[in-house]
């Protein structure tokens, strides 16, 4: 069907024009009806969050998530662009996506009083009726609202004619979403602003008072030690805004992995199959649940869900590294590669003890500990004591991160005891898998007490 290019054939059609609340009510509901998932590639807020979200779609209410870095709240936010109509239509070169049916804006009432039903209408793509802002101390309400336009001044009108108007973030967004990121660091005034055009939807510019009924849902996010009265959001705002849903990091270490195997940049390279076992992507996933609740980490600011991507990146990427230099065709992480995830952890936590303890020994710790638990989850230590009887009368078994892997593959084939673990952990016939395996077996002996480790430059030895 062809769409309408006049306000007449608009009529004619029938279209009927929706607030955007009651626009993205409407496609929700539908798409509940229909079981489609409707915030494709959240995890782990099936039970909590999205149905918090979905509450206040259907009772129109603007939103605001609380939560700590790291936990989807941007997302979530342009993920609701999707329940906006593919498009509408619009007053033609209207700045403020004035509907035909109820124009705001004085250039828009202006070309419909002269014109009538032969204005001329467009339509606007759901793309560009979402409008986000990261809040700063800097934002003045000339950004958010507008700001008198001096050329339009110079050109003959005064200054009391709204035609004089450069409209700002929130009038251009018009019939759409707004999103504004940590809203507790706007100003007081501009708080203020905002609250005006939530409540009273009158905007005042340079001492000229308009009236601009915007129809805008308001999406915001917030720390929730700034969204508190002793924090930085002024009380009125947070009574207007409808819905207060609070965010959460994975609550499992199967949903931490599962977002950073859909999160990662994936390594493919020509003749190089590249493999993380199992048990590795849980003690990657549990270093970040530990980090969590570490007194030696600070919680206020929290420990983002990038932690666990960019460990899983850096892992992967120390075995290929190892890979390409030993020559081998094969790439799995190891225990040796967890030295690696230093550099991408440090950056993304803050500590809380004060003195010489450095960011490695903490997060030297926290691997220590992640190999503890899943290597406990995996084994009782009473199904090695051949194996240590072995360390007993002499053996001693050297690893690192620059060991090709065939050296492992020895080891394991000729040690009583390990082939059997090694095959339990799913080892078997790939030299980089067996290496893997054979490393996480022989530091959980070490960590439970069974052996002993000297670590030299990139090696250890494992002995009685």
């Amino acid at each position: 069907m062809q769409k309408a290019q006049t306000l007449g054939e608009l009529r004619r059609s029938g279209y009927a024009p929706l607030s955007v609340k009651q626009e993205i009510r409407k496609n929700l509901i539908e798409r509940i009806r229909k079981g489609e998932d409707l915030f494709p590639g959240i995890i782990g807020y099936e039970d909590s969050v999205i149905p918090e979200i979905e509450n206040a779609i259907i009772s129109e209410q603007d939103i605001v998530f609380l939560g700590e870095r790291g936990q989807a709240k941007s997302r979530i936010a342009r993920a609701l662009l999707n329940l906006l109509d593919d498009e509408i239509p619009i007053v033609a070169g209207s700045e403020v996506n004035d509907s035909p049916f109820d124009p705001i804006s004085r250039y828009a009432v202006n070309r419909i009083d002269a014109e009538g039903d032969d204005t001329e209408i467009s339509w606007v793509p759901r793309e560009r009726r979402y409008g986000e802002k990261l809040a700063t101390p800097d934002i003045t309400i000339a950004d958010l609202i507008g700001e008198v336009d001096p050329i339009k001044v110079a050109e003959g009108r005064y200054l009391s004619d709204e035609l004089t108007i450069h409209y700002g973030l929130l009038p251009r967004t018009n019939r759409g979403i707004f999103c504004i990121n940590e809203l507790p660091d706007l100003a007081e005034r501009i708080q203020v602003g905002l609250l005006n055009i939530m409540e009273e939807r009158d905007v005042q510019i340079r001492g000229y008072k308009i009236r601009l009924p915007l129809d805008i849902l308001i999406v915001a996010s917030a720390n929730p030690e700034d969204y508190t009265n002793r924090g930085r959001i002024i009380t009125p705002i947070k009574d207007r805004i409808g819905s207060q849903i609070r965010t959460h990091y994975p609550k499992t270490i199967e949903d931490e992995i599962r977002i950073m195997e859909q999160e990662s940049q994936k390594i493919s390279l020509p003749e190089l199959a590249v493999e993380t076992p199992s048990y590795m992507k849980e003690v990657i996933a549990e270093i970040t649940h530990l980090a969590r609740k570490s007194p030696d980490i600070s919680q206020r600011s929290g420990v983002s869900v990038r932690v666990s991507i960019c460990n899983y990146e850096n892992s992967m990427s120390n075995a290929v590294r190892r890979a390409l230099r030993t020559g081998e065709g094969d790439a799995s992480p190891r225990v040796s590669d967890l030295t690696s995830i230093v550099a991408s952890t440090a950056g993304k936590i803050e500590l809380e003890t004060v003195g010489d303890v450095k960011d490695e020994r903490i997060i030297e710790r926290l691997a220590q500990g992640a190999v503890l638990n899943v290597f406990n989850r995996y084994f009782a230590v009473q199904e090695f004591d051949e194996l240590v009887r072995a360390f007993d009368t002499g053996l001693s078994i050297e690893v690192g991160d620059m060991i090709p892997s065939m050296e492992y593959m020895l080891q394991a084939s000729s040690t009583v005891g390990m082939k059997a673990a090694v095959a339990r952990l799913g080892a078997q016939n790939n030299p980089a898998s067996i290496a893997s395996a054979v490393e996480f077996v022989l530091e959980g002996l070490h960590l439970n007490r069974k052996l002993n480790k000297d670590k030299m430059d990139h090696r250890a030895r494992y002995h009685k």
